[in-house]
């Protein structure tokens, strides 16, 4: 069977705009517009935090962690990225003083779980009940000095 060339042509087009419709309705329903649109958590990432880990012989290492807060809705994520100047104060000042106290270190090295305990509490102190459903750590390094 022989396929003209301005049936080749009119076949590649209905090919690419199917692709656009489905990529457009994709992004509508991602982006949580459109109907039947799914409303789901929004992540938003705070900068990187350095700490230094301060002995009574001065630092011994530091710390850096990369954080993404979980949060409900668009609504919620802007109200976090508003606030993250004193989200990211809080966490300071918190991490100093059990970094230097060595309570969430075992054997000098840092317990996840009991540092995303941390935060998670820090957060909604600041925040408020409901506003950060988790804390997500993406990246905790340690390096002696």
């Amino acid at each position: 069977m022989k396929i003209g060339k301005s049936a080749l042509y009119a076949l590649c087009l209905l090919v690419l705009s199917a692709g656009v419709v489905v990529g457009n309705s994709n992004k509508a329903y991602a982006n949580g517009g459109g109907e039947g649109a799914e409303v789901g958590p929004e992540f938003v990432q705070l900068s990187p935090l350095i700490l230094p880990v301060v002995d009574k012989n001065g630092i011994s290492q530091t710390v850096s962690l990369v954080i993404s807060l979980e949060v409900g809705d668009k609504l919620a994520a802007d109200k976090v990225t508003r606030y993250s100047p004193k989200l990211k104060d809080a966490y300071l000042q918190d991490l100093y003083g059990v970094l230097y106290r060595k309570t969430l270190m075992e054997n000098g090295v840092i317990q996840i779980g009991a540092l995303k305990q941390r935060l998670n509490s820090l957060s909604q102190k600041v925040m408020g009940d409901g506003v950060v459903s988790d804390v997500l750590l993406q990246v905790v390094q340690q390096r002696p000095i």
